[in-house]
């Protein structure tokens, strides 16, 4: 056997033995002899350089230093989903799926919700090409080196595999690990990681390689995404990833009714403490792809799936005082300073109390033992108080009528839950929130800017407005406190870059209320400059998809007031993109404009993205669902029912993927 054949048979020997260590949970040799192995293989490539190969089993011990992580658009986007807390929740989730499909039978697949850091892996030719972290759904940080290091992840699939594929799940720590890890720290007098989903996360950030090699990492792997997949369900497509290799959780179940999955749900309910690692609930997807597609996404979430969550764990402790913080747009939070206590695998010192209505109906006092939850929030709640312990001398608790930073008369809208400061441009907290939203990552994303700088910059009189940014020196900001000279720079730097950051974000950045990211996409992509938006009427506003008359309103009151108009005048002299430079315009022609467009159902000629693409290509809009708004509806082999009715009454043209292509060519 020559020098290469030797390589790649220990290279097909060592990956089938992680696999049946890693993935299988059944070893069959022992660690010394993989060591051994390991060993030998590390010296022929050392020898021959010239076999040196990526995905070899020898390059998951890491030693890739990633200074920078890079930004990836994700090919598909990586929604959030919807949360559940009841079966009441479940049924009407049903529900509304079976009213888009025509009540059709159904089945489901249930799996456990893990809770760790999601992970985007692209597959091409079988071999391991990229992983990305979720991020914002939209794009994420390319941390493939650090992923390799994890053994549970194939680098080279096995089988029958599409070309080209995706896969999703979450990067966990399980708890052994997560303990040993922390053994460690305090035997050496340092401070123990705060929970598994946390050290999980920030373990796939470690700049070098094989520090992240030496943690307990495991992977967990639950979706698969691509086009033409060999399967029709998604509990096939499970199957299959097993085949080639990946971890996917056996506890995964197919339920063929809504009560097999109520029986899920409360077997794990009552066994989910017996895994190694965290889960806090149970996702259920509609089984049958082509349902899926059919039931499509809301602007956040799939329509075809559902977190339920557990119970959430409660604890009680003393309630010692409460503050009341001041947010970016004014809005007043109460927060329960308390008795510090464990909950879910941290220290909890703090709880919101949300607002004056809640604290009035659970009676909440300075003194009260309550119960704390941490549920579906990253910051705990109250949700009770224990009344038979309460102090005979306890005060009712009196909401404050003045900001506790400026002294402003706080206001409280009709209709609003919160106060509100109304000294917008003169409130410190509101005047550094909105600088700290507008460098945030989902944003302006200044590099070497963090909050605490934000906050330095202002105490010191160098900012009081986003604007105020672009005129920073180095020579200002190297004297502040903990400011080197490299970090002065590298904050100079960021700022500058931030003029190239895409005019959606600069919008979402401005911090107009209620404009989040999908919003300002929105509006961005409808009016295409920041003049268009902020002379946009009440009425045209409200025709934007998505985009209601409270939405409307607040960006009218932002563009109205005098002191943002300058701000924004501003930027625009300083070179920071106010309108919206197309990309490469893929655009064919403005056949279709003006035309929505529904695609619904399977077809022969066309994926239903290359449909869309077409759509918009030339001139048309994509419709998510049907409405008295919607011009045609493309339809495909077993169209849902419901919409092939809802068209019918609505007299809306039906055509064919033929008729469709006959529309663009003008035949």
């Amino acid at each position: 056997m020559d020098v290469l054949q030797q390589i790649k048979a220990l290279r097909d020997e060592l990956n089938q033995h992680n696999y049946n260590y890693y993935v299988l949970d059944n070893p069959t040799i022992s660690d010394f002899e993989f060591d051994t192995k390991l060993k030998q293989l590390q010296d022929l490539e050392s020898k021959h350089p010239e076999y040196f190969d990526e995905n070899s089993p020898t390059q998951r011990v890491g030693g890739a230093i990633t200074k920078n992580f890079e930004t990836i658009v994700h090919e598909n986007r990586m929604y959030s989903l919807d949360n559940s807390y009841s079966k009441e929740d479940l049924l009407d989730w049903e529900v509304r799926a079976q009213k888009i499909l025509g009540n059709v039978p159904l089945s489901y697949v249930c799996e456990l919700k893990y809770d760790g850091a999601s992970i985007n892996i692209t597959y091409e030719n079988g071999k391991l090409k990229r992983a990305v972290t979720r991020g914002d759904g939209f794009q994420g940080d390319d941390v493939t080196n650090n992923i390799k290091t994890i053994k549970a992840v194939p680098i080279q699939l096995k089988g029958d595999f599409p070309n080209k594929f995706d896969i999703r799940g979450e990067i966990i720590l399980p708890f052994a690990g997560f303990e040993k890890m922390n053994q460690e720290l305090i035997e050496i007098g340092e401070t123990p990681y705060a929970n598994p989903r946390n050290t999980a996360s920030g373990s796939l950030k470690l700049q070098d390689s094989a520090e992240v090699a030496k943690r307990p990492l495991d992977c967990l792997l639950y979706s698969l995404v691509g086009t033409n997949l060999p399967f029709s369900s998604h509990f096939k497509g499970l199957e299959r990833a097993r085949q080639w290799g990946f971890k996917v959780p056996v506890q995964s179940k197919l339920a063929n009714s809504m009560d097999e999955v109520f029986e899920f749900i409360e077997y794990w309910d009552k066994h989910r403490h017996d895994l190694p690692y965290e889960t806090d609930g149970v996702v259920i997807k509609v089984n049958d792809l082509h349902h899926q597609e059919e039931l499509g996404y809301t602007a956040k979430s799939p329509r075809w799936a559902i977190a339920y969550k557990f119970k959430a764990e409660q604890v009680s402790t003393i309630l010692n005082s409460i503050s009341y913080q001041v947010g970016r747009t004014g809005a007043i939070t109460p927060v329960a300073n308390l008795e510090p206590v464990q909950l879910a695998g941290t220290v909890v010192k703090r709880a919101s109390l949300h607002n004056a209505d809640q604290i009035e109906k659970l009676d909440i006092r300075i003194g009260d033992e309550v119960f704390v939850e941490k549920g579906g929030e990253i910051i705990p709640k109250i949700i009770g108080v224990d009344l038979s312990k309460r102090h005979s001398d306890s005060v009712i608790t009196e909401y404050i009528t003045h900001c506790p930073e400026c002294h402003a008369h706080l206001e409280r809208k009709e209709g609003e839950a919160n106060h509100y400061c109304p000294n917008f441009y003169g409130c410190p907290p509101q005047i550094i929130g909105r600088i700290q939203h507008y460098i945030t990552r989902k944003a302006m994303d200044i590099e070497g800017l963090g909050g605490e700088t934000v906050a330095l910059l202002f105490n010191n009189g160098l900012v009081t407005n986003y604007a105020d940014l672009y005129e920073l020196k180095k020579e200002q900001v190297v004297v502040l406190e903990r400011m080197a000279d490299k970090s002065a720079e590298n904050l100079i730097n960021g700022i500058e870059k931030s003029k190239e950051i895409k005019f959606d974000r600069v919008l979402y950045a401005l911090g107009i209320r209620y404009v989040g990211e999908t919003v300002a996409k929105k509006l961005a992509k409808h009016y295409k400059s920041i003049d268009a938006i902020a002379t946009a009427s009440l009425e045209n506003l409200i025709t934007v998809d998505e985009i209601g008359e409270k939405i409307a309103q607040s960006v009218i009151e932002f563009f109205q007031n005098e002191e943002n108009r300058i701000i924004i005048e501003r930027l625009r002299n300083y070179g920071v993109q106010l309108e919206l430079v197309e990309e490469e315009s893929t655009s064919v022609s403005d056949k279709l404009s003006g035309k929505i467009f529904v695609v619904s159902g399977v077809f022969e000629k066309f994926s239903r993205d290359e449909l869309k693409k077409a759509i918009e290509d030339n001139g048309g809009k994509v419709g998510s669902s049907i409405s008295a708004k919607t011009n045609y509806v493309v339809a495909g082999d077993n169209m849902g029912p419901a919409k092939l009715e809802k068209a019918n009454q609505l007299g809306i043209a039906i055509i064919s993927e033929i008729d469709f292509e006959a529309l663009i060519n003008d035949n």
